[in-house]
């Protein structure tokens, strides 16, 4: 039996989309019933307004509406956490305090995206979030998206603070992330599905996942079995998701096509998205379309 990672943030949480109504306002009873459906097919941490909850199009009061809500309907069966990014420090702290209001019980907090600061700007602006409020931290480490790098010195310094536990990996450098996790104690959470057998081979945590959207369950069962020391039997399950991580993630639309999905599944009534997003093309839903029949999902 191998030794079973800490998980302060749960071991299959799902970066949840946000839905809309055809008229493109907050629909917090879908968004309780696909948080209720996620938690039923194995997910135990929820993050809300994150990148795939559209995050950036979302304003301080339906975020906390939506942490309320969720938490409501979950009713202590999965961990809600909330997204506190922004580019804007001073937005940041507003998003995570109010999200510490709401009900949130976690913070997921990204370097500034866009304005590219140094390293010592990178620390304090997710510092100054951590400062703010009383809950435990999740680090997001997604250059891709930022633009910035959170750099080896700069990640110890944070990981000094007793608030500070995890950080979600989204940089696709799982050598790097092995020499973290052994340098600082956090735990580490894969932030790229693509990528999740490898990091928990390598002593991950979980995942914090979109293609979970679609199949929870499976993580759930690769997650056992790494735990059990059944690296095969996780490898095969890798095998058999990566089709559905493709169709969902290949294109870098994340967001955009986990909503296709779900409507698909029928676990949404409506795939609206707010601009900048749009919905998907004919031919990328047909294309997902038969993924998921393929994968036994639809």
């Amino acid at each position: 039996m191998s030794a079973v990672p800490s998980r302060s943030f749960g071991s299959v949480g799902v970066a949840m989309v946000t839905p809309f109504t055809p008229e493109g306002e907050l629909d917090i009873p879908a968004a309780q019933a696909l948080a209720l459906s996620l938690v039923q097919d194995g997910a135990d941490m929820i993050l809300l307004s994150g990148t795939t909850g559209e995050a950036p199009t979302t304003h301080l009061p339906e975020k906390q509406d939506l942490i309320r809500e969720v938490k409501d309907a979950l009713a202590g069966r999965a961990m809600v956490m909330a997204g506190a990014g922004s580019n804007d420090t001073a937005h940041a702290v507003r998003n995570g305090v109010g999200s510490q209001e709401a009900g949130a019980e976690g913070l997921l907090i990204n370097a500034p995206y866009y304005n590219r600061p140094s390293q010592e700007g990178v620390y304090r602006h997710i510092m100054a979030v951590v400062e703010a409020t009383d809950l435990p931290v999740m680090v997001y480490d997604i250059p891709g998206r930022t633009g910035v790098r959170i750099e080896d010195g700069t990640l110890a310094r944070m990981a000094e603070h007793e608030r500070v536990l995890a950080v979600k990996d989204a940089t696709g450098d799982v050598e790097q992330g092995f020499e973290r996790m052994e340098a600082t104690g956090l735990e580490y959470y894969s932030g790229d599905d693509g990528l999740n057998f490898a990091w928990l081979a390598h002593g991950a945590s979980g995942v914090v996942s979109v293609a979970a959207h679609a199949d929870a369950h499976s993580w759930r069962e690769m997650i056992a079995e790494v735990d059990a020391g059944d690296l095969a039997g996780a490898r095969a399950v890798a095998q058999r998701m990566r089709p559905l991580v493709r169709a969902l993630m290949g294109g870098g639309q994340g967001a955009v096509m986990a909503k296709e999905a779900l409507l698909l599944q029928g676990r949404i009534p409506c795939a609206e998205l707010r601009l900048p997003l749009v919905r998907a093309e004919a031919g990328e839903v047909a294309a997902l379309r038969a993924t998921l029949e393929e994968c036994g999902l639809l």
